[in-house]
């Protein structure tokens, strides 16, 4: 089976912040994109991110106002699954959940076309489970953006057991075409950057779980000792504790240590409806 020969236009499914923000620097780097949500309030959720996101920038002086027009050109937002069909690659960017990301990988396998490359965004689930749910899964690749899309640079492309050689060069391509970095990884939970950033916030949690020292002096403390632009607390609460909880199941599962193991305290914080700063309420408050 032949794939394009190079990507040319993406389709994102999934218009939440981080398929938002993988449109945004779709767009940003000159190719049209099209973000398919599931009703119209999340359309409108999903543009909203979107022109926040591209005020920033013009604020900020990376893009002038042509720019900002001509990239809100290139998005397309819907509600129509067949709408991915006229996509060379289509990424899935729906929540952390297994099987939803099941059930809209099997959606998109039928809705995009057979020559298209088909990418997940997920940060821990293996591909291997979610290229299964494709025919033909050797074009089937990993390819996980870090967030906020538009600003880090980083993209892991995780190679499954079946995925062709064609697609992880078509993948990495991609990923340096819209200006950001591809690293390589085998196909396992967690793949590079959380397998090792996940223990170390999890031992910050449980440091302050059991009182051993405050949330600031604990931030401080690897902020100033060992140059981290955020603390581990800070930076839970910036990554979303049910996302962090959710990559922490997915770690424990596949390698059974307890260093994966999420803290009971993260479990009570989310019940409680404390998520971080999406919800305006983690380890620190924040404002609406």
């Amino acid at each position: 089976m032949s794939l394009v020969s190079s990507i040319e236009s993406v389709a994102v499914v999934g218009g939440g912040f981080m398929g938002a923000g993988i449109a945004e620097a779709v767009a940003v780097a000159g190719l049209p994109v099209v973000v398919r949500e599931i009703d119209e309030a999340a359309v409108a959720a999903a543009r909203e991110r979107i022109d926040r996101s591209l005020l920033r920038a013009l604020k900020g002086g990376k893009l002038d106002p042509t720019e900002v027009d001509a990239c809100r050109e290139r998005i397309t937002l819907t509600t129509e699954l067949h709408a991915v069909a006229s996509a060379d690659l289509v990424v899935e960017a729906v929540p952390e959940n297994e099987q939803l990301k099941v059930e809209v990988m099997r959606a998109i396998g039928v809705a995009a076309r057979a020559d298209a490359v088909i990418a997940s965004n997920t940060s821990s689930i293996p591909i291997a489970q979610l290229a299964q749910a494709v025919e033909h899964p050797e074009r089937v690749v990993g390819l996980h953006f870090f967030s906020p899309v538009p600003v880090m640079r980083l993209v892991e492309v995780v190679v499954a057991l079946d995925t062709a050689p064609d697609t992880v060069a078509a993948a990495r391509a991609f990923a340096q075409q819209i200006g950001k970095q591809p690293i390589e990884t085998k196909d396992r939970s967690g793949f590079i950057v959380n397998m090792l950033l996940v223990p170390y916030l999890m031992a910050a949690v449980r440091m302050f779980e059991e009182g051993f020292a405050s949330r600031e002096d604990i931030d401080t403390g690897m902020q100033l000792g060992c140059g981290h632009p955020m603390g581990p607390l800070t930076l839970c609460d910036f990554i979303g504790l049910d996302v962090l909880y959710a990559v922490c199941d997915s770690l424990y599962d596949e390698f059974k240590r307890d260093e994966y193991a999420p803290p009971p305290l993260l479990r009570r914080m989310i019940a409680s409806g404390r998520l971080g700063r999406k919800s305006g309420r983690g380890f620190y408050e924040y404002g609406p």
